[in-house]
C-alpha cells in the first residue's frame, strides 16, 4: 500500500501514522510502536470523513 497524507492533519489516510512514523516504524521498540498503534483509532477523528470515503 502507498500512503496518502491528509495535509491538514498529516496523517496516512490508510493507517493514521505520521510520515515520521512511518518512516522510523522498522526501527522503533515494541514499546514505541505499541503506544502509536493505541493511539491510532482516536486519530482517525482528525481526519474530514470526506477523505475517508464516509
Amino acid at each position: 500500500m502507498v500512503c496518502t497524507v491528509d495535509g491538514a492533519s498529516g496523517l496516512c489516510l490508510g493507517c493514521f501514522r505520521t510520515l515520521p512514523e512511518i518512516a522510523t516504524w522498522s526501527r522503533m521498540s515494541d514499546g514505541e510502536r505499541t503506544k502509536i498503534m493505541d493511539e491510532l483509532e482516536g486519530r482517525k477523528s482528525l481526519i474530514d470523513p470526506a477523505l475517508l470515503g464516509a
